[in-house]
C-alpha cells in the first residue's frame, strides 16, 4: 500500500482527499475514452488508404488486354488487306510497290512502264532465273535449303540473302528493304501464298516489271530503253545477261558500261542459259 506520509496527504481534510480522488478518477476516465475514440477513428482511415491499392492490378490487366486486342485487330486487318492484294494481282497489274513509293516520296523521278511477259525478251527471263534463282521452277516460292545455307554462312560473317525471285517480289511489293528476321518471318508465308495463287509466269512477270535496275529505273522496259535504247522485247542474250548480273547491286552497276567483273559474270550467266533450259520449263518457252 502506498505511503503518503512524506507527501502530507494524510494531513489534508477528508473532504479534500475525496475531491482529489474524484478529479484523478475523472481524468483517467477521460484519457481512456480519448484513446478509445482515437482507435475507432484510425481504423476507417487505414481501410480508406488500402482501397486504391487493390485497384491498380485490375487497371493494369485491363490496359494490357486492351493493347493486345488492338494489336490483334490491327494484324487481322493487315492480313485481310494483303490477302486482297494477292488475290487481285493475279489479274490486275500492281500500280506501284513499296520501293517505288519510297523513292517517289524522296522526290526521285521514276521510270516504270509495264510490259506483259510476252512483251519481254525470253533471253531476259532466262538470264534473271539463271542469275538470281536457278531453282525458280522447282520450289514453291521459298527455297528453304538455300535459306539454311545463307543463315549458316551469315553466322560465319558472310552476307547472303538466300531470297528467291518470289521472295524479292513480296519484299518489293509489300514490305521494307532492310534486312531483319522479322521481315523474313512475314515474307515467307506471304510468298508461299502468292506463288501458289499467281503461278510462275505471273510471278516472273511482276518481278520483271517492278525490280530495280538503277536510280529511279524500275522494270525491264525502262532498263532496256535506258541502257540499250531499245524495247525489252528486243534484248539480245548478251544484253539480257548484263542486265541480270546488275541486279544484286543496281545502283552501282551500269549495264551500258559494264566493268570487267560484270562482263565475266555475264559470260557465266550466258553459259548457264544455253545449257539450263530445264530451269525455265515452267515458263513454257521453247529452246532458242
Amino acid at each position: 500500500m502506498a505511503d503518503f506520509r512524506n507527501s502530507g496527504f494524510d494531513d489534508q481534510p477528508k473532504s479534500v482527499r475525496t475531491g482529489v480522488w474524484t478529479v484523478r478518477t475523472t481524468q483517467r476516465a477521460n484519457q481512456s475514452a480519448a484513446s478509445a475514440d482515437g482507435d475507432n477513428t484510425a481504423a476507417p482511415a487505414q481501410t480508406t488508404d488500402e482501397a486504391p491499392l487493390k485497384e491498380h492490378p485490375d487497371r493494369s490487366r485491363i490496359s494490357w488486354r486492351g493493347v493486345a486486342r488492338v494489336a490483334l485487330v490491327g494484324l487481322s486487318s493487315l492480313s485481310f488487306v494483303l490477302a486482297g492484294f494477292i488475290f487481285a494481282y493475279r489479274w490486275i497489274d500492281p500500280p506501284t510497290s513499296t520501293l517505288i513509293l519510297a523513292q517517289r516520296i524522296q522526290g526521285i523521278s521514276i521510270d516504270n512502264t509495264w510490259r506483259s511477259l510476252d512483251q519481254i525478251s525470253p533471253h531476259l527471263a532466262r538470264a534473271v532465273i539463271m542469275s538470281e534463282d536457278a531453282g525458280f521452277c522447282g520450289h514453291r516460292g521459298v527455297d528453304f535449303a538455300e535459306l539454311e545455307r545463307a543463315y549458316e554462312q551469315g553466322l560465319e560473317g558472310a552476307m547472303r540473302g538466300g531470297s528467291t525471285i518470289a521472295m524479292q517480289v513480296t519484299k518489293n511489293l509489300f514490305l521494307w528493304p532492310s534486312r531483319s528476321y522479322l521481315r523474313k518471318a512475314i515474307e515467307i508465308p506471304i510468298t508461299l501464298v502468292a506463288d501458289r495463287w499467281w503461278g510462275k509466269r505471273r510471278m516472273l512477270e511482276i518481278y520483271l516489271n517492278i525490280v530495280e535496275w538503277g536510280p529511279g529505273i524500275f522494270g525491264a522496259e525502262a532498263a532496256a530503253r535506258t541502257y540499250f535504247d531499245k524495247p525489252a522485247a528486243k534484248l539480245t542474250e548478251h544484253e539480257a545477261a548484263l542486265l541480270a548480273v546488275a541486279l544484286p547491286n543496281p545502283l552501282s552497276r551500269n549495264s551500258a558500261a559494264p566493268s570487267d567483273l560484270q562482263r565475266r559474270l555475264a559470260a557465266v550467266v550466258q553459259g548457264r542459259m544455253r545449257v539450263g533450259t530445264s530451269n525455265v520449263r515452267c515458263l513454257r518457252y521453247s529452246p532458242s
